[in-house]
This record gives C-alpha cells, sequence and structure tokens, in this order.
C-alpha cells in the first residue's frame, strides 16, 4: 500500500484512538475524521495553531513517519522521526562508520553520475539540449574530484528555469520558494527512509558539516532532486502567479511522496523507491553491494 502523505494548514487538534489518527476541528460543524496510522508515510504540520497529543507522536513515531513542522512563513523547520528505526541499528552503524574513504569516495561518484543523468533526462524531456549533460556524467571521477556536480548544475538551471539572471539558492526570486519547500519534503522522504535502513543521519559519504544534522540525507536525495524540479516546472508551466505558496500548489509539491519511478527496472512509488536506494547503501556500507539503485528519470 502507499503512504499516504497529510498536510493541515489550518487549526486541528490530532488525537488517537485504536490505532487510528483522529483529526478534530474547532469548528463544531465539521466531522471528525479518522486515518489508520499505518497508513501515513509524512505528516506536514503548518499551522501554528495545531494541537498534538504525546500518544500521536508515540505512535507515529513507531510506524516511522516523518513529522515535519513549519514555521511561521510556511517553510518547513523541523523533522521528528524515530531515535531506532532497525533492530540491527547498532551494528549498521558501525559499518556505516568503519566505510572506507575510497568506498565513499565511489559512491560519491555513483550518486552525482545519476543526478546529473537524471537532470539531463528532465532538459530532454522539455525539448532543452543536454548531450552535455551526458558527457559530464560520464566524466565524474571518484569523489568527483574536478566537480562536474557544479559545472553540470550552472548549465541545468541556466536551461531549465528561462527567466534572466536566475540563480539557484535557499534566498532569491521565485520559483527558489518552490525548489526550497520540495527538496525540504525530500529530504523528510530520505532522512525517514535512512533510519528504517538504520544508519546514522549526520554522518554522511560526502557531505560533512559539522553543524548538519542530516549529511547522509543531502548525500542520498541528489539524484531525486529533479523529480522536484520536474513538478516546480509543471507548476511554472500552469500558474501565473507562484510567488506565494498557496495551498494548491503546497499540495502539488507534496505529491512527490507518491510520485512514481523507476529504480531498477521497476516503477514504485519514490517514498517506496527511496527505502530501496537505502537498503542497497547499506548493502554497500556493509561489503554485500558496490552499487547505489538510483532511479532513472524518463523511463
Amino acid at each position: 500500500m502507499i503512504k499516504r502523505t497529510l498536510f493541515f494548514g489550518n487549526p486541528v487538534y490530532l488525537s488517537t484512538k485504536n490505532k487510528q489518527l483522529v483529526v478534530s476541528y474547532p469548528d463544531k460543524e465539521q466531522d471528525t475524521k479518522t486515518v489508520a496510522i499505518e497508513d501515513i508515510g509524512v505528516v506536514v504540520l503548518e499551522s501554528q495553531q495545531i494541537t498534538i497529543t504525546n500518544g500521536v507522536l508515540e505512535k507515529l513515531t513507531q510506524n516511522n513517519v516523518a513529522l515535519v513542522s513549519c514555521d511561521a512563513q510556511h517553510m518547513p523547520t523541523g523533522l521528528l522521526l524515530p531515535l531506532q528505526g532497525h533492530s540491527e541499528q547498532t551494528e549498521r552503524y558501525k559499518h556505516q562508520i568503519n566505510t572506507s574513504v575510497p568506498l565513499q569516495k565511489n559512491l560519491w561518484q555513483q550518486t552525482i553520475s545519476a543526478k546529473i543523468l537524471n537532470q539531463a533526462s528532465l532538459l530532454k524531456e522539455r525539448g532543452i539540449p543536454m548531450r552535455k549533460m551526458e558527457l559530464w556524467a560520464k566524466e565524474v571521477t571518484s569523489g568527483d574530484t574536478l566537480n562536474h556536480e557544479s559545472r553540470a548544475a550552472v548549465y541545468y538551471w541556466e536551461k531549465l528555469i528561462p527567466i534572466p539572471h536566475f540563480t539557484r539558492g535557499q534566498k532569491g526570486i521565485a520559483p527558489n520558494n518552490l525548489l526550497n519547500y520540495g527538496y525540504a519534503i525530500l529530504r523528510a522522504i530520505t532522512a525517514r527512509a535512512l533510519v528504517s535502513s538504520g544508519m546514522l543521519l549526520s554522518l554522511g559519504i560526502f557531505h560533512r558539516n559539522k553543524y548538519n544534522a542530516y549529511c547522509l540525507a543531502d548525500d542520498i536525495m541528489e539524484p531525486y532532486r529533479p523529480y522536484v524540479d520536474l513538478i516546480v516546472c509543471h507548476i511554472m508551466d500552469t500558474e501565473d502567479n507562484y510567488d506565494e505558496l498557496t495551498t494548491a500548489i503546497k499540495k502539488e509539491l507534496l505529491s512527490i511522496a507518491s510520485m512514481d519511478v523507476v529504480i531498477d527496472g521497476k516503477r514504485s512509488p519514490l517514498l517506496v523507491a527511496m527505502s530501496r536506494t537505502t537498503n542497497s547503501l547499506y548493502e554497500c556500507f556493509e561489503g554485500k553491494a558496490r552499487k547505489i539503485l538510483y532511479p532513472v528519470y524518463g523511463l
């Protein structure tokens, strides 16, 4: 069953009963709703007037639900995940911590190559020349020492977003606001899968910022970013104004979890595919495999 993504943008009271999430509204005329907690994958809490019981938090974490909280500007800022997501977590931590530097560099090479190829496929789908991107993907070296990721990014954003002087960043003109929101949700999905696979989020294969608690998630989400970019492009194609993150726009961005992707020749929702990616990553740490399973865009 496809896990559900729940978004709460208005005041609600969230409680639990009989393994169900119970959603009650201040307006007594609105009927109370229930959702089976085992069917939930991601919950986004946006309204500043949401009340949630500790019983709900307990059951959500027990079921490995990624709980995303938003700030007063409606942007995701917090993420709640279980402390223990796998029964062999300590053993898996050891394999991850003891991963050799050459293997880390090789895994990063695979990651960046997959990312650039997926970016190239999105450009191709939109009728944009992408031959350079394909060449750069093949030329990525161990650890991406020649920084092909950055070279590809400059070309990619210049061609994908037809806005003069657009630059990708946390701040700046739209559609940066859409990209920031979509990537935050993708990061939560990635972190959820990594915890479920028994890995330490703060220990990345490339990202090493001491102030970043999600280094590994930031590594592994890279080849998945073009799927967020696709949604953003669709919003730009269909919406006259996307300077503001309306409820409709956020709903479309939240659909990333259920988007179909192809991984290892099989089609599945992105939320499921991400777990296959993180499981394959652990097999690399363990020494049973040498390749991370990433989705291939456009198949």
